[in-house]
């Protein structure tokens, strides 16, 4: 009986207002992350395409993690870190859920970004980079939209944590 009454009370969580919004910002994120990278795929896929003095469009495909960590050709490692990945998006989501307002909309710009990568990982067994900074020769990670998301939300995560007074 009690275990009826918490799987309900779950339910109810997951239908409140602020966590349906929660999740269209996911979806959205999800979204944008996709046809970005489509677009990628079918256009700029067989050389570099020059946008401006830092910005180039650069087809990677990466295997690893963030930056590349990680990166291996054997299925056993990619594998393993895909499914930490992909617990670590359940513990994200399950986080969010519960959370307070301001927390929900970090969380989900990090599990936006998150999902979007991890189904890359799943569907092409690598996530495709693309966008190129540079200055000269010199030349940053090379990433993509989902990355973004993913880093915008950590940076906010550590600005609440670390200087908004609870």
């Amino acid at each position: 009986m009690n275990l009826t009454k918490k799987i309900n009370e779950k339910k109810i969580l997951l239908i409140k207002k602020e966590n349906i919004y929660v999740f269209f910002l996911i979806f959205l994120i999800f979204t944008l992350d996709r046809i970005s990278k489509i677009e990628i795929i079918n256009n700029f896929s067989t050389s570099p395409f020059f946008i401006n003095n830092f910005i180039n469009f650069d087809l990677i495909w990466n295997t690893g993690i963030g930056f590349g960590l990680l990166s291996s050709d054997s299925n056993l490692i990619y594998n393993s870190v895909s499914v930490v990945i992909g617990l670590v998006i359940l513990v994200l989501l399950s986080i969010c859920v519960v959370s307070k307002k301001l927390d929900k909309l970090i969380f989900s710009v990090i599990i936006g970004g998150a999902i979007g990568n991890f189904y890359d990982r799943l569907l092409y067994k690598a996530v495709p980079d693309f966008i190129d900074v540079h200055y000269n020769n010199f030349h940053w990670f090379t990433f993509n939209v989902a990355d973004i998301f993913i880093t915008l939300g950590i940076v906010i995560f550590l600005i609440n944590g670390f200087f908004v007074k609870n």
